[in-house]
C-alpha cells in the first residue's frame, strides 16, 4: 500500500463563473448539450445562440445560469482535466516512495493528457482555448499537480531520497517546466513522436539530478 500524501487526498474544482437561479439539473442540461455540440462542430465555432437553439432554451434564458460562453467551457474543461488529475493522483498514490511516485506522475499525465485530449478533437478545441487563453479552471490545474510534485518532493526529502540543499520551490519550478510541454494540449500536440519513451526517460533524468 502506498503512502498516500496530504495534497493529495482531494482534488476540488471551481467549474467557472455561474450566475442566477442554483438550479443544477437546468445547468447540467446546459453542459450537457454544449458538450455534444462542442464535440460535433468544435468550441470556436459554436455561439450560445447555436446552443441555444439545440437545447430549445432563449439565449436570454442560458445567460441566467451561465455568463458567457468562455463559462460554459469552464465548466466542460475543468471536468476534463479532473479526469487526468484522478488518473494521476491514483496512480501516485498507489506507489511506493517518493521515486516511484515521480515516476508515475510522468507516465500518467503523459498518458491521460493524450488519451483525453486526442481521442475527441473538437474537445481538444476547448482545451486549447484554455490554454491559451489561461482560463482559470486550467491555471487552477496547473497549481494542483504543482501541489501533487511538491508533496513528493517533501517525501522524497524527509525519506532522504532526495536532495535538500535546492530550495524546494526552484526544485519544483524546474521539474514543472519539464512536465509542462506534456501538460499543455497546445504544447502536447507537437510531442507525439516522443510520448512512448519521453516519460521514463525524463523521470530518470530528473531522480537523477535530485539524488543525494
Amino acid at each position: 500500500m502506498g503512502v498516500k500524501l496530504s495534497a493529495m487526498t482531494t482534488a476540488t474544482t471551481n467549474n467557472g463563473p455561474t450566475r442566477g437561479p442554483a438550479d443544477h439539473d437546468v445547468r447540467d442540461q446546459i453542459v450537457t448539450a454544449a458538450t455534444a455540440h462542442f464535440r460535433l462542430y468544435g468550441y470556436e465555432k459554436t455561439t450560445v445562440s447555436d446552443l441555444a437553439k439545440a437545447i430549445g432554451f432563449s439565449k436570454a434564458y442560458i445567460y441566467k445560469f451561465f455568463e458567457s460562453k468562455q463559462a460554459i467551457g469552464e465548466q466542460i474543461c475543468a471536468t476534463c482535466l479532473l479526469e487526468i488529475e484522478t488518473d494521476v493522483r491514483a496512480a501516485v498514490d498507489g506507489a511506493e516512495g517518493a521515486p516511484e511516485k515521480l515516476r508515475r506522475l510522468f507516465k500518467t499525465i503523459v498518458a491521460s493528457s493524450m488519451r483525453l485530449f486526442f481521442e475527441d478533437r473538437k474537445l481538444f478545441d476547448i482545451a486549447s482555448s484554455a490554454a491559451s487563453e489561461r482560463w482559470d479552471s486550467a491555471q487552477r490545474y496547473e497549481l494542483r499537480i504543482q501541489g501533487v510534485l511538491t508533496d513528493i518532493l517533501r517525501l522524497g526529502r524527509d525519506n532522504e531520497d532526495f536532495e535538500r540543499k535546492t530550495p524546494l520551490d526552484e526544485t519544483v519550478s524546474a521539474i514543472y517546466l519539464v512536465l509542462r510541454p506534456y501538460l499543455n494540449p497546445l504544447l502536447l500536440q507537437y510531442s507525439f513522436d516522443s510520448v512512448d519513451h519521453a516519460p521514463a526517460q525524463l523521470s530518470s533524468l530528473v531522480l537523477r539530478s535530485l539524488s543525494r
